[in-house]
């Protein structure tokens, strides 16, 4: 397996600075990028070219926090890293409410599209404005829940050098955490999705 962080020349740990990331991949990948080397290509895919594609996959995983988290315990524990993900206690109401309201907006919209007259339709807007809002509400609900993994995340990393015992507790909490962000970003698509439908 690619060790991300070693290929940009970063420490292993839960949290980078992501502009300092960016400046180090903006750095890299000129040095890297296919267009440099364009005088001596003959035809082949160069060690340019490939050293470019890793260097853009490397840093697409270590700018999201979720990919690096997944990295970072997968460098870390290996494959006991990858388990089945359920639906951690904390979230499982939260999980339902999600459910539903997905499932509510669902009903709505198979009700709006069935519909042929104006009338009708010009009646269901207001209806269409509440569920939009709800869904909205939720989605930001879900991000600051987000932001606050993110802030746990910069907390465990500020004694991540000095971990020493803690560690197998450190670990176990970056796969919850791991695991949240996951369950977040789903959800947070899932609820854009129906928002994005119920405008049109």
């Amino acid at each position: 397996m690619t060790d991300c962080f070693a290929l940009l020349g970063e420490p292993r740990r839960p949290w980078l600075d992501p502009e300092h990331l960016k400046q180090k991949f903006l750095a890299l990948s000129s040095e890297a990028h296919p267009d440099r080397s364009h005088a001596e290509r003959d035809g082949a895919e160069s060690s340019t070219d490939k050293g470019f594609a890793e260097i853009n996959a490397a840093y697409n995983c270590l700018r999201d926090p979720r990919d690096r988290l997944r990295h970072l315990l997968q460098l870390e524990l290996g494959n006991s890293a990858r388990e089945a993900q359920s639906i951690p206690g904390e979230l499982m109401n939260q999980s339902l409410e999600i459910g539903g309201l997905c499932r509510e907006a669902d009903r709505f919209l198979d009700e709006k599209s069935s519909q042929t007259s104006a009338l009708v339709l010009a009646q269901m807007f207001e209806r269409g404005q509440e569920l939009a809002d709800r869904l909205l509400t939720m989605q930001k609900q879900i991000g600051s829940g987000r932001d606050e993994l993110l802030a746990e995340i910069q907390k465990l990393d500020t004694g991540w050098d000095e971990r020493g015992e803690n560690s197998i507790r450190i670990l176990s909490r970056l796969k919850e955490i791991e695991s949240a962000l996951g369950f977040a970003g789903r959800w947070i698509s899932q609820l854009q999705e129906r928002v994005v439908r119920l405008a049109l």
